[in-house]
């Protein structure tokens, strides 16, 4: 190649650059959340792979820990050794953790998602019928709850497969900034027991109804809705989900005693709602009592949600006593962003 010819070929080569950067410019590195992967887990590890990927978080986000990836329950003595490790780790600016398993989802009497955000403490637990200790969270204005209050927000991008969790990611990804025309449903089931939410709708419907359309359903079944975006509802097991479309960013639960034993449970398992379609959902994994201080306030997660909070954020803010209860889903969900602050 003559001298000519190269002086050409790499004035294109900076032009194209140029132009490259102006109108493609390079993605801005996301660096609010971080990925905890379980290295002795192929599927945690493909998982968060595929997650950093897509959503574009820093390599030195990304903190790997090892243990058995077959207990549903991990004992405390190892989680406090991994705790210490993923804190000295962990970046300063990071707001919350994205965990890539299914298994464990507990940590003794606390949910896996609870003890990574607040630590392991007992003053989060119960035996039988009692209150635990509060969500410094709860229903707050703030945005940076680490700095606030000494937390970080943590849901696991629970899956079976990697393709469920694929489709899991993208689903949140594809609701980012989308502001869905959805409608929230919220089901007066005759489960008298679990329905205890339900006294909460009528002070929903006037606060929340200029802002999205709310329907109650008296029964214990929604079929053939194809613009579900919320569906909280209380039974041990939600019937006829397949026959739903949820829109992509979905938050979804049912207020039972075992939804969140993702695994094993005895009723149904939070994570179905995920592959039925939903992008969120949560359940506990102790028994809980029908505290619904345990569980979502279906109208402080949509207030936030619609605010324009993540998943992750206005799940948590939602639950008023959270030591028992796990966040499932893809984290950076955010439908009601706005596309200039990303």
């Amino acid at each position: 190649m003559n001298r000519q010819l190269l002086r050409s070929v790499s004035f294109v080569g900076i032009v194209l650059g140029l132009i490259s950067c102006q109108w493609w410019p390079i993605k801005e590195k996301n660096k609010e959340l971080a990925i905890i992967i379980n290295h002795a887990d192929p599927l945690s590890v493909q998982i968060g792979q595929y997650y950093r990927q897509k959503r574009n978080i820093p390599a030195d986000h990304v903190i790997e820990v090892i243990f058995d990836p077959s207990d549903t329950n991990l004992s405390p003595e190892d989680f406090i050794r991994i705790k210490q490790e993923v804190d000295a780790l962990t970046p300063f600016e990071v707001k919350g953790y994205a965990l890539t398993w299914t298994k464990p989802y507990r940590v003794g009497c606390m949910s896996i998602t609870s003890a990574f955000a607040l630590g392991f403490d007992t003053s989060h637990c119960a035996k039988g019928c009692q209150a635990i200790a509060s969500n410094p969270y709860f229903n707050s204005n703030r945005s940076q709850p680490f700095l606030d209050f000494g937390i970080r927000p943590t849901m696991t991008i629970a899956a079976t497969s990697f393709d469920k969790a694929k489709a899991l990611i993208d689903r949140g990804i594809a609701s980012d900034n989308s502001h869905p025309q959805g409608t929230a449903y919220l089901m007066d089931t005759k489960d008298k027991a679990r329905n205890v939410r339900s006294g909460m709708y009528s002070t929903i419907i006037k606060q929340l109804s200029a802002k999205i359309p709310i329907e109650v359903i008296k029964g214990n079944v929604l079929n053939d809705k194809n613009d579900v975006l919320f569906y909280f509802t209380g039974t041990t097991r939600v019937r006829q989900l397949e026959t739903n479309i949820f829109l992509p960013g979905a938050i979804a639960d049912h207020l039972t005693s075992f939804g969140g034993k993702l695994t094993d449970s005895s009723q149904m398992s939070s994570i179905e709602w995920l592959k039925a379609g939903a992008t969120g959902s949560y359940g506990t994994v102790v028994e809980p009592c029908n505290f619904v201080q345990k569980f979502p306030h279906p109208g402080v997660v949509m207030y936030h949600y619609l605010q324009g909070d993540t998943l992750l954020h206005a799940y948590w803010k939602s639950v008023a006593w959270v030591g028992q209860g796990i966040f499932i889903g893809e984290p950076l969900a955010r439908p009601f962003g706005n596309s200039d602050e990303n």
